[in-house]
């Protein structure tokens, strides 16, 4: 009797040490998960704000203590919507489709031509030129501004689409062309080989073989070409006049003060709008975002 009393006394104790052990895991698990939400919710509060505001009168935004409007108003989107200077804002979005949708071909063309060429290819230099292409990444968007404004002023390039589109198709973007050399050196050579001796020459092994399995690559180019196009303000600003060739992003700029006034609910609207593409883009592509970075990144 002693002996089993002995043995049992140990077996509770290591019961009450695993229950125990059980809670605690569980607790932090809680604070972790509550301390996660706390931060969610802090960083959405500007974006929450925003969308609030939106359905306010311009008075009730920024005198009035309620977070939520008093009264819910539509007016701020049918008043944006109409634009300024008898410019409606579906101007201003068509224009930076067009921006957007080009920008994204071309970087997806000349940039995974030039990681093709750094990546699968022996050619001479190729190491000196693809060190150069990395000291572009270090420079500066203030150093080249200035002589690219001479150049693109020179070719007559001022107030049309051509300095915002055109670079795009000669893998001005370094760092995606980084991107997808990383990507590209994951791939075997051995189905490179195999291709080779199906017949398929550099062009033909590009199009068929390396495109379609760099689509996670590729994919990331997207987006983040699409996020960095849609939100840029100071190039659009810097290269276009004409009101009828603005972006969004200039577009926002001038209900602040638009006939003199500041239209705070129109421009809160109109951001609110402006915000749907971009998530609408993060949450159908963010698997392929993912992927591309981790294997580009990490296999590399």
């Amino acid at each position: 009797m002693e002996t089993s009393k002995a043995i049992s006394q140990p077996n509770i104790a290591e019961v009450q040490t695993d229950d125990s052990i059980r809670v605690k895991r569980r607790l932090s698990k809680l604070l972790l998960h509550v301390f996660i939400i706390a931060v969610g919710i802090l960083m959405l509060y500007p974006l929450i704000w925003m969308v609030s505001a939106s359905f306010k009168e311009n008075t009730e935004i920024f005198q009035g203590s309620n977070f939520w409007p008093k009264k819910w108003l539509f007016d701020n989107y049918i008043q944006g919507w109409k634009g300024v200077s008898g410019v409606t804002f579906g101007k201003f979005f068509m224009n930076s489709f067009f921006i957007v949708i080009m920008a994204i071909i071309g970087n997806v063309i000349s940039c995974s031509m030039a990681a093709y060429a750094f990546a699968r290819l022996d050619f001479t230099f190729k190491k000196v030129f693809f060190a150069i292409m990395l000291v572009t990444l270090m420079l500066p968007f203030h150093v080249t501004v200035i002589p690219q404004y001479i150049m693109f002023n020179k070719l007559e390039w001022i107030n049309t689409y051509l300095p915002l589109t055109v670079p795009k198709f000669l893998a001005t973007d370094g760092f995606f062309v980084f991107l997808m050399v990383q990507f590209m050196r994951t791939i075997p050579k051995e189905l490179e080989e195999a291709a080779e001796m199906d017949g398929c020459g550099p062009i033909k092994m590009y199009w068929y073989l390396i495109m379609p399995l760099s689509l996670p690559a590729l994919i990331t180019t997207m987006i983040f070409t699409f996020i960095w196009t849609w939100n840029d303000f100071f190039t659009q600003l810097l290269y276009l006049s004409d009101i009828q060739m603005q972006t969004v992003a200039v577009g926002l700029r001038m209900f602040v003060d638009a006939m003199g006034e500041s239209s705070w609910g129109a421009l809160f609207a109109m951001s609110t709008l402006s915000l749907i593409p971009l998530f609408a883009i993060f949450i159908f592509f963010q698997k392929y975002l993912i992927e591309g970075i981790t294997a580009g990144g990490v296999k590399g």
